[in-house]
């Protein structure tokens, strides 16, 4: 079998742009807001500033970091199965992480996410087979903020068995989500030898790095959890206006991010990964549905393979803020050309409104626009060594395959079985069924995959363990017990 690819980018365009990464690396250099990153870069050989927070990086400091990362690594489930291979042409997928709002189906507008919207998104989730991971997908507005980034992977780890993908909001919440993981892996050791989640760490463009994520960086690379870089550069605002002069941003901005994590710990897991945007001419708005975006991502996930290195992006995502034609368009976009760039871990799905509004209908169509990708790149395998001239010669000039065994032996092999949401029946029967459009037949969905959901299975000292550690984090900031919906 030949996996199909797409690529953008010759190997000596991939060269020049990381040459030009390097220079930026050493003139003007990357502001890091974190001491710790700055005295480990100190220490290492690099010229820094202390007092403006300025490193500058040479390429051979560059090149030493990439030959200790790991070419691929496993992130496990909840029963301690390997389930996502970063590395490789391997394609993975998983919702995106960190919206603030869903979509109301009973009122039809965009809302403050609250518990129980969460919830039901993981327990949906869970059911989605196409989808291999989870996300902290909503941050929820019933918990005080400085304790949103934690409360999340509370939430994933008592009713997903799934890994998952997360992130750090405020420095002082690493330690709380280290020790959730710890709690349901059993031991620190054990979570290093079986990772369950990989967290963003998202540098500030142009080239800097907020005390908070240079801080993630370090503390996952110390406890074996998978780092995820997320270079954001918005082209033409925060980054230049060309994709190429984007990506070498987004290329040094990852270099400077890949020097730190190996720095703190040779050998650490590190994702090459990104969420940059265009910048909107017109509107002032930065998209996550435009042809640029989906371009850029794809051809940094080209340079990560140049490098050896895992590979993410966050794509399949649309700026329209109905589940429509438009997210139709643009999640496709996303989803068929990511997985073309043997993306291995594509995490902007399911969402609207510039990746801020998450929606269970389109949750339920991704899912199968991901299931159609998955079938595409399985490609064309050939399935018996005479490809066709001896079924052809037996069917003969009539042409009635259907009642030939060969066809009966062959068809769930290269043909993909789409769910009741993609509609292939005759007009007459499509009426008699209620005439229901995609949308429709995805909400239909929903109550069906939540019936088939079931609890996991934690044990008692665990689970109180889990709740022990998040009731002492929200009481630090005045809030006495977990919300009630959280708890089944």
């Amino acid at each position: 079998m030949i996996q199909p690819k797409m690529e953008f980018l010759s190997k000596a365009l991939i060269e020049q742009v990381i040459d030009e990464a390097y220079e930026l690396l050493m003139d003007p250099g990357v502001v890091i807001h974190n001491d710790e990153a700055l005295h480990l870069l100190d220490n290492a050989g690099v010229e820094v500033n202390f007092n403006r927070k300025i490193a500058k990086i040479p390429q051979k400091i560059v090149e030493k970091a990439l030959n200790t990362v790991p070419s691929s690594f496993y992130l496990y489930d909840y029963d301690k199965q390997p389930k996502v291979h970063y590395g490789g042409d391997d394609v993975h997928f998983a919702s995106t992480s960190g919206a603030v709002k869903i979509f109301d189906l009973k009122t039809g507008k965009h809302r403050t996410a609250v518990t129980p919207d969460f919830i039901k998104w993981i327990k949906l989730v869970e059911g989605l087979s196409y989808l291999d991971s989870q996300s902290t997908s909503l941050v929820c507005n019933d918990v005080p903020k400085a304790v949103t980034d934690s409360y999340r992977v509370y939430l994933v780890l008592k009713y997903a068995k799934k890994p998952f993908i997360t992130g750090v909001f405020d420095k002082s919440g690493f330690k709380v989500m280290k020790d959730l993981l710890v709690a349901i892996a059993g031991s620190e050791k054990d979570l290093a030898d079986r990772p369950m989640a990989v967290f963003d760490a998202c540098p500030s463009p142009p080239l800097q790095w907020s005390d908070a994520t240079a801080h993630s960086l370090i503390n996952c690379a110390r406890y074996n959890i998978p780092s995820e870089l997320i270079s954001m550069p918005l082209v033409g605002a925060t980054a230049p206006a060309t994709i190429l002069g984007s990506l070498v941003q987004h290329t040094a901005e990852s270099f400077s991010g890949l020097v730190i994590n190996q720095l703190a710990k040779p050998g650490a897991p590190i994702v090459y990964g990104g969420a940059p945007e265009l910048f909107d001419m017109r509107s002032g708005i930065s998209s996550t549905g435009a042809i640029e975006t989906v371009i850029l991502s794809c051809a940094y996930t080209q340079i990560g393979k140049y490098l050896g290195v895992p590979t993410h992006g966050y794509l399949g995502s649309s700026d329209a803020k109905i589940c429509g034609v438009q997210s139709g368009i643009e999640d496709t976009m996303g989803i068929i050309l990511g997985s073309l760039a043997g993306m291995n871990m594509i995490s902007g799905t399911c969402a609207l409104n510039f990746l801020l509004t998450l929606s269970y209908e389109k949750l339920i169509i991704d899912n199968e626009i991901i299931g159609i990708a998955k079938r595409m790149l399985k490609g064309i395998v050939p399935r018996e060594e005479n490809l066709a001239t001896t079924v052809i010669r037996r069917v003969g000039h009539k042409g009635n395959f259907l009642s030939d065994p060969h066809t009966l032996r062959m068809f769930k092999k290269d043909q993909f079985f789409p769910s009741s949401i993609i509609d292939r029946h005759s007009l007459d029967d499509w009426q008699k069924k209620g005439a229901k459009g995609t949308n429709q037949q995805a909400i239909d969905k929903i109550p069906e995959i939540l019936a088939q959901y079931q609890l996991k299975d934690i044990p008692g000292e665990v689970e109180k363990e889990l709740d022990k550690i998040m009731t002492y984090s929200l009481r630090k900031y005045g809030m006495d017990e977990i919300p009630e919906s959280a708890k089944e």
